[in-house]
């Protein structure tokens, strides 16, 4: 299991060395908004496979970023580590705030999958040429306004901001606060308090940031970060009595940093219908997309309750309230379950009660995480098939017990054989596997009969049954 750090502000170098070479082109793959908004995300970061995975909890929710990778990194082998990690977590692996050129990507490996694309949380980009130079008939009102700033206010100038400016950046605050038109807006004050946080990092190498002056007075500023060929725009603030400064600073500022860059980002508008409207008469390029993927497992489209399943000698069922006596002693059958390879006892979380097992398996199908068969001889339960561990790609694993006293005359296999196929026709799985402790001959026997052998390692040996 791979441990996951949470983002901090000494992490940012580590976290820069894979956002400056992206160019997914959103702002959640940069530090800005990792660090401006680690309260709301509370993002966590690991390296794996040469690639940055970034886990999010959102509103108590899990969700994981596309992997970055770096020069070497391999995307495939991330994405297996982050479904890895959600299956012990008993979690779906939502991959979030995809970008456009990755979806394909994942739309080819979940073979059922909830995609979304919400509006408000697109990011507004803009060809960088577009906002340097304001030209054609669509910036005509832009450059008015600058042309009437530049005649109310000719000394204006822009400058680079650095960690010497605290002083001057912390009158700005005092300045914007006194003229601030959403002083009612909890939301609004939140982000402002934010931004201010953030406007204390300009000594770091990694952001760009840059005001316009009145003379002494700062009047405008802005922060802003290069991932790839995108110049992100974490913060723009000005004056609002300076007419026409806020066009002002955005063509200077993407004179002055956009060297190098394709596109700059404004980021979204959170649903705010003042930053919708000034985003749009900026004439965005286009309105990214940030899409979430919601892999769903093959239970959840095909079966709709338990089936009864025939063989030549048993029927496999669900389990009912009167199999808990017997259901309960082949679960607790120490002995016959050393083999099993789970704790059954273990995994309860809590005291063992009459009917803690049969609530589990329940629990279990109704969230679609596994089916419980009891494996019935003449209507008497002798033991269970478990199709569980379903990892989204059209994959599950499936285990087999069978009482002592009825071992030795391939009830295991005979239902082992017909819950795989039942997976493999009708619940529509491409792949199902199994594995057995090397020391147990007996499984490797049954399982050689009906499976392919398809590796080892020091406990195991492994096996699949594919269609």
């Amino acid at each position: 299991m791979y441990r996951f750090n949470p983002v901090a502000q000494r992490d940012s170098g580590k976290l820069r060395k894979y956002y400056q070479n992206c160019r997914y082109g959103l702002c959640e793959y940069s530090v800005g908004t990792k660090l401006m908004w680690r309260q709301t995300l509370h993002p966590a970061w690991a390296e794996i496979a040469g690639c940055l995975v970034v886990r999010n909890t959102i509103e108590g929710q899990v969700v994981f970023d596309y992997p970055v990778p770096g020069p070497e990194g391999d995307e495939d082998a991330a994405l297996e580590a982050i479904e890895a990690y959600c299956m012990e977590k008993g979690i779906t692996p939502v991959i979030s705030v995809v970008p456009e050129c990755k979806a394909a990507r994942l739309l080819a490996r979940y073979p059922y999958v909830l995609v979304s694309d919400i509006r408000t949380w697109r990011d507004y980009v803009y060809y960088r040429e577009d906002l340097q130079l304001f030209a054609g008939r669509r910036y005509s009102g832009q450059r008015n306004h600058i042309k009437k700033f530049h005649t109310q206010w000719p000394d204006a100038e822009f400058q680079r901001l650095t960690a010497a400016d605290g002083a001057v950046i912390d009158r700005f605050w005092q300045d914007y606060e006194a003229e601030f038109p959403k002083g009612n807006n909890a939301k609004a004050r939140d982000e402002l308090e934010l931004a201010k946080k953030m406007l204390r990092l300009v000594n770091k190498p990694w952001f760009l940031a840059g005001g316009m002056f009145d003379g002494d007075k700062l009047i405008a500023l802005s922060l802003a970060e290069k991932c790839g060929d995108t110049l992100i725009i974490h913060i723009e603030k000005a004056l609002y009595s300076y007419t026409g400064v806020y066009p002002t600073l955005v063509q200077t500022f993407a004179g002055a940093f956009g060297g190098g860059c394709q596109w700059i980002n404004r980021e979204d508008d959170a649903a705010d219908r003042g930053l919708r409207t000034s985003k749009l008469q900026y004439g965005p390029a286009k309105l990214a997309p940030k899409y979430r993927f919601e892999p769903q497992n093959e239970l959840t489209r095909h079966v709709d309750a338990i089936p009864e399943l025939k063989t030549e000698r048993l029927t496999l069922s669900a389990l009912k309230e009167a199999d808990i006596p017997a259901y309960n002693a082949l679960v607790l059958d120490g002995e016959r379950n050393r083999w099993w390879g789970y704790d059954d006892v273990g995994g309860l979380g809590g005291p063992v009660e009459e009917r803690s097992f049969f609530d589990v398996a329940r629990r279990d199908f109704e969230a679609r995480q596994a089916v419980n068969f009891a494996v019935r001889l003449d209507g008497k339960l002798i033991g269970e098939a478990v199709l569980y561990r379903f990892d989204c790609r059209g994959g599950a694993e499936l285990g087999c017990r069978i009482d002592g006293a009825y071992a030795g005359n391939g009830y295991g296999t005979e239902a082992f054989a017909a819950v795989a196929d039942w997976a493999l026709y009708k619940v529509h799985l491409t792949r199902v596997v199994a594995k057995c402790f090397k020391e147990n001959q007996a499984s490797y026997k049954m399982l050689s009969s009906c499976m392919r052998k398809n590796g080892e390692d020091e406990t195991f040996f492994y096996f699949e049954k594919l269609v």
